[in-house]
């Protein structure tokens, strides 16, 4: 009590004589994330101490080079690693500033959090950018992608698709300069709609390999969809590496220098005792820190320590409340989650079907308990997809957050799904060329949406028969398109990310490289439309007397001018250039190279006119006889059995279990 007493009385002397030391209050962080699960330090302990110190070395370092510095201190259990990245064409005083206000803050917003990550401008209209992260693991050399920000003007472009095709052509450029650069960042500029010019930023930590680099800022480009789809400008920003671009020049141009040597005779020594002449400084600043750490503790200590996710401008929470449905609601309508109303069961967890009290029927995901998604995160971004709305889209009502219990509502399907049809001996039959025609356009149209019409880009990543939702009117309708933007950001110990999919599905440049783009639900969409064509999957059992692969004998036999050998035998009526028309386009999504794929917007208009004269397919690119899911690097991603007899593949790997009625 004495203790406390004395505190309160010491508080305001050590904050009056900070405020005359800084001149000015610390400015608002950009971003932040204290991450609770990695542990929690005592005050006063031997990991705040280190911390203490190790941030002050930073900002009070004169040798940080190009703005990026990384070091440990202590030892084990009490080692801290931090690392701290400034904007390349800022100045080294600017950088340290940044880096000071950047460390301070972190510790007033985080405190006796072991793991910390945040970002801030102090510069005059937002110049003078640095990244301050701090953990007691390993965190060098490793590309990391979550947690993951946005920040964005709230200006909107006037044409979205002219600024998209400009902007991604300037990152695509800038992502390669980066990775090939000593210092592992890129600037640059290009001319855009409504006479506007784009000015981009990339940057990566340079302790990462070409390749590190280059995937992180392909997967940071990919994130756009998520926040800055329309945005006049807007940043992304991970652990590993980040983008900011503008319609105003933001930047101050540099040239990017080579690798200089070291100086003759610079040893570790050296620096160690160049080091040794701060310390003095070092001790006063701890002692100043520790202090007012003590006492904003003591204010804080009210405060919800559990925030998980600040940014600027990032989502618009208040539709939350809209969207949330009532625990108790959702467990009546699935009588308790029983057994007879369970659908399926897959890595996320359970599909349950339900009625809600005004009669509508509901298929409701419960997801697993093991989920580590933050609950602010889960509503951000389900109220992200809940906005898509297309009626070749399974549509999400809605969700659950009620303690442990994450709940997914979405509308009922009735005729389950394409793969239980088109793969069924007896079904097929019933689907004549009219519905599958339906059906191919309906799946066409629904991911053009996705695509290009929607407020954002989404990219499916595991289209399949078995995600193809049918309505009462045998209407195709895409399920769980975009969820593994919500719930894959799982990873395992070294923080690695996975691709998730079907062999036999997933385009080549995915599997191989981890890289997936429109042109990859490009590549599925084909396979799509040749099973249906045929009504034969591609993978598994082997076709013809080769036992080939549906794509090897679609090839072989449109090379050979038997193409009529595709065609489902149930198909005895329908139009048989049609089919054969759709069996070209089929051929002309799977090709192997992704340049060579058309968009959706040309498969749409390809399939509503005859006018146009198609392409000659080349070569498709070939799989193995398989329908396990694979593990690689890359993104995210999932699928789900929404309805009654869907095949389920949930979250990266997954065995799916499908329940007879």
């Amino acid at each position: 009590m004495a203790f406390s007493t004395f505190l309160f009385f010491l508080c305001p002397l050590a904050i009056h004589f900070l405020a005359l030391t800084l001149a000015q209050p610390l400015p608002k962080m950009l971003y932040y994330n204290c991450t609770a699960d990695k542990g929690i330090y005592s005050t006063n302990s031997t990991y705040q101490a280190n911390l203490n110190r190790l941030l002050t070395s930073i900002y009070t370092n004169t040798e940080i080079e190009n703005g990026f510095y990384n070091f440990s201190y202590g030892q084990d259990p009490d080692v801290v690693n931090a690392i701290a990245l400034c904007r390349p064409d800022i100045t080294p005083q600017a950088c340290r500033a940044c880096i000071k206000n950047a460390s301070n803050s972190l510790l007033t917003l985080c405190p006796n959090f072991k793991e910390a990550i945040g970002g801030q401008d102090v510069g005059v209209q937002e110049q003078d950018y640095c990244m301050v992260r701090y953990a007691n693991r390993f965190i060098f050399r490793l590309m990391e992608k979550v947690p993951y920000f946005f920040v964005y003007r709230l200006i909107n472009v006037s044409d979205v698709s002219g600024f998209n095709r400009s902007r991604s052509t300037l990152l695509d450029s800038l992502r390669d300069k980066a990775a090939n650069s000593p210092y592992k960042y890129a600037m640059d500029q290009i001319a855009a709609p409504d006479f506007q010019t784009i000015y981009a930023l990339v940057q990566c930590t340079p302790d990462l390999t070409e390749s590190e680099c280059r995937d992180c800022l392909y997967y940071a480009s990919g994130l756009i969809p998520l926040c800055c789809e329309v945005r006049s400008g807007g940043r992304v920003i991970v652990p590993s590496c980040n983008f900011r671009y503008e319609t105003d020049r933001f930047y101050t141009p540099k040239n990017i220098p080579p690798p200089s040597p070291p100086p003759p005779g610079s040893t570790s020594t050296g620096r160690k005792r160049k080091e040794s002449r701060t310390v003095i400084i070092v001790v006063v600043a701890i002692a100043i820190s520790a202090i007012l750490t003590i006492c904003l503790f003591i204010f804080y200590k009210a405060r919800n320590r559990k925030e998980e996710f600040k940014a600027i401008d990032d989502y618009e929470i208040g539709d939350a409340e809209s969207l949330q449905f009532d625990f108790g609601t959702v467990r009546t309508a699935t009588n308790d989650f029983s057994e007879a109303n369970k659908l399926g069961q897959g890595g996320f967890g359970a599909v349950y079907k339900g009625r809600l009290p005004n009669g509508q029927v509901i298929a409701v995901k419960r997801l697993s308990r093991e989920s580590a998604q933050g609950e602010l995160e889960f509503k951000n971004e389900v109220i992200l997809v809940a906005k898509l709305q297309h009626k070749n889209l399974v549509r999400l009502l809605g969700f659950c957050f009620e303690r442990e219990e994450r709940l997914l509502v979405y509308e009922f399907v009735p005729n389950s799904s394409l793969n239980n049809f088109i793969f069924d001996p007896v079904k097929r039959a019933h689907l004549d060329w009219e519905t599958r025609y339906k059906i191919i356009s309906g799946i066409a149209r629904g991911l053009l949406y996705l695509h290009e019409d929607s407020r954002l880009r989404i990219i499916h990543r595991d289209l399949k028969a078995g995600n193809i939702l049918l309505d009462e009117e045998m209407n195709a309708k895409i399920a769980d398109f975009g969820m593994a933007r919500l719930f894959a950001i799982d990873q395992t110990q070294e923080q690695t990310s996975r691709v998730v999919g079907t062999f036999g599905y997933m385009a080549p440049e995915y599997v191989t490289h981890g890289r997936f783009s429109v042109k990859s639900d490009v590549f599925s969409f084909g396979v799509l439309v040749l099973e249906i064509a045929s009504g034969q999957k591609n993978s598994g059992v082997g076709i013809g007397e080769d036992e080939e692969d549906l794509l090897t004998y679609s090839w072989r036999n449109w090379n050979d001018g038997t193409a009529l050998n595709l065609i489902d035998p149930t198909l005895t009526v329908g139009s048989r250039s049609e089919m054969m028309r759709c069996i070209h386009i089929g051929l002309l999504c799977v090709q192997e190279h992704e340049a060579n794929r058309p968009t959706m917007a040309q498969v749409v208009t390809m399939l509503s006119t005859y006018s146009i004269t198609l392409p000659v397919p080349s070569k498709p690119a070939f799989f193995m006889h398989s329908e396990l899911r694979i593990e690689a690097s890359s993104s995210r991603d999932s699928t789900s059995r929404l309805n009654e007899g869907v095949q389920q593949s949930i979250n990266e790997v997954s065995n799916s279990e499908l329940y007879p009625r």
